[in-house]
């Protein structure tokens, strides 16, 4: 074993580590030294959106230690930032294992710093958490999830004053605290009891009230409130508060897929909880087509994201991807809000920068500002906290099925998401159509606009270098031409730069500087390029549009779009 590895080991054998701990420890010293140099060969990254890991003991681990390290740093930095004031901090958790426990752990340490925490006793959204930052005027907020990670991961979401999640400069100098945390005995434990408050059910009906504020149209609700909804929490979060939401606005006839609505972290029915993968879904599309569903919603673990199912022309249950959803979102908020004469030039809307152009072409139809957003749902609630009090923000999300509308809430909120979707279907079923059939009018008014994701992974060093040389190569010799078309503009977000091809001029960019590029070619189409910060992967968004001349030629112009995409990847040779 690398003698760095065999010192940090050591350090955690002969220091004040539980017993518990310090066994394992010596059982993979045994076993499994493998797993051993995986558990300390480096420290678990406490990144811009606070911690993500595999749980065990060892320093590149989520355990007691880890975590406790990560709320002393927190700790430290909130003196920094708010001297001689009363700090508290608002503490959710999900359902994943030792979730509560490092509730517990983050209470802890925060009291023992003299810091006031806002504690739920029992499971909640992200999203609720990010309420209760607001409601509970607290400078921060931490989030025990690690949303729709396999089991064996657990994390540590961090919240500003705002609700939302870090942004600069407070991440990174949380992360520089954080970093300054180099011994056992440089973290507080002993919780302070008199600091530690359990948040009672006044929040959650708070929050549902707001929630039930947001409605449109409970008319329509009221005519289709028999329309069969499935629901899946995905042994998640959701069942606390979807459920009671939809209920709330008057949906009648909810049927919840009751071995998934068990709140376990060992997510036993499912190989992933992730409502992206048509896998974790299969369950409540068979109760579906079983009790002859309209509607299936299925949230991830922590509820701030969600998968939904609608059929289609021939009665078939399909998948909607994110960008489906989040554009019939946008569709029917600016529809309504404009039907109901509550547009007056003071709203807009927010999308990420890989998230589909429809939402900027609808937005621009109804002539309500779309502002783009670096990827990452931090960004949209810095963006409402920018207009707060000159604009209303009626609604966004990205493509990786995270929505909200109102601003009460600043992160992706699958509670309200569920609610609104759960509306439009009913508002549309009034009026003799589904929500597949409000997407193809959709496409055939705005333009078919198709979206496909390819992540490449590469391994090790030199797989991190040979990303490093593809962003080098497009910066430096961006493609003349994809799929036929000129390139005619390059976003480089590193640069802060915006090079209009064509036109052989360039302008700046107002967006946080991130390793990100962009090429846009004559016909709209679109290709972001973005290497993972946290995977050793680099990513390809692919948009393209065409045309939907009538809504019966759909399958066909389907099939050209996603053959334009697949000729764009092959030109790309990715």
């Amino acid at each position: 074993m690398d003698k760095y590895i065999e010192e940090r080991v050591a350090l955690w054998l002969n220091d004040d580590y539980d017993a518990d701990t310090k066994a394992k420890i010596r059982e993979y010293q045994q076993n499994n030294p493998d797993e051993l140099t995986e558990a300390f060969y480096r420290d678990l990254e406490f990144g811009t959106g606070g911690l993500r890991g595999i749980m065990g003991v060892g320093t590149n681990r989520m355990n007691k230690y880890t975590v406790g390290a990560a709320t002393q740093g927190l700790a430290n930095y909130l003196k920094l930032q708010f001297p001689n004031q009363e700090i508290s901090v608002a503490i959710a958790f999900d359902s994943r294992n030792n979730s509560a426990y490092f509730a517990d752990i983050t209470a802890d340490v925060l009291s023992a710093n003299g810091i006031t925490c806002h504690l739920f006793p029992e499971l909640r959204p992200t999203p609720v958490l990010s309420f209760a930052v607001r409601y509970l005027h607290c400078q921060s907020g931490v989030m025990v999830t690690a949303s729709h990670n396999p089991k064996e991961y657990n994390g540590y979401k961090v919240y500003w004053n705002d609700g939302g999640q870090l942004v600069p400069p407070h991440d990174k100098n949380v992360i520089a605290e954080v970093n300054k945390i180099k011994s056992l005995h440089d973290t507080k434990w002993q919780r302070n009891p008199d600091k530690v408050h359990i948040i009672d059910s006044s929040l959650d009906e708070a929050y549902l009230k707001l929630v039930h504020g947001l409605s449109l149209h409970p008319e329509a609700i009221a005519a289709q409130k028999q329309l069969k909804i499935i629901y899946t929490p995905l042994h998640g979060t959701g069942i606390t508060m979807v459920p009671k939401a939809l209920k709330m606005y008057g949906f009648e006839n909810i049927s919840i897929v009751k071995e998934q609505a068990v709140s376990d972290g060992n997510f036993p029915t499912v190989k992933s909880p992730n409502p992206e993968e048509k896998s974790a879904l299969v369950m409540a599309i068979a109760q579906a087509e079983t009790e002859k569903a309209d509607l299936v919603l299925a949230t991830d673990p922590d509820a701030d994201r969600v998968g939904i199912a609608v059929r289609n022309s021939k009665g078939e249950m399909i998948l909607l991807n994110g960008n489906m959803t989040g554009s019939l979102l946008v569709h029917y908020l600016l529809s309504q809000w404009k039907a109901l004469n509550k547009i007056n030039g003071k709203q807009f809307v927010v999308k990420t920068i890989v998230t589909t152009e429809l939402i900027k072409r609808m937005a621009d139809a109804y002539q309500v500002p779309c502002f783009d957003v670096l990827t990452g749902f931090k960004y949209i609630a810095e963006k409402i906290k920018e207009h707060e009090g000159q604009m209303t923000f009626i609604g966004g999300g990205e493509e990786s099925y995270g929505y909200l509308a109102g601003d009460f809430v600043r992160d992706k909120d699958a509670v309200i998401a569920c609610c609104l979707i759960a509306e439009m279907t009913a508002f549309y079923a009034n009026q003799g159509k589904s929500l597949y059939q409000m997407l193809l009018e959709i496409y055939h008014e705005y333009g078919f606009y198709k979206e496909d994701l390819l992540s490449l992974t590469k391994q090790g060093k030199s797989g991190a270098e040979e990303i490093a040389a593809m962003m080098v190569n497009y910066r430096n010799n961006p493609p003349k031409e994809i799929g036929g078309q000129k390139v005619v503009l390059m976003n480089d977000i590193q640069a802060s730069i915006a090079y209009h091809l064509d036109k052989g001029t360039q302008e700046p960019i107002a967006l946080p500087k991130s390793n990100v590029l962009q090429f846009f070619t004559a016909d709209g189409s679109k290709i972001t390029v973005r290497p993972s910060g946290t995977e050793p992967k680099i990513k390809f968004y692919f948009g393209v549009v065409g045309e939907l001349p009538d809504v019966v030629q759909y399958d066909e112009a389907n099939a050209a779009l996603q053959a334009k995409i697949k000729g764009i990847i092959e030109e790309m040779k990715l």
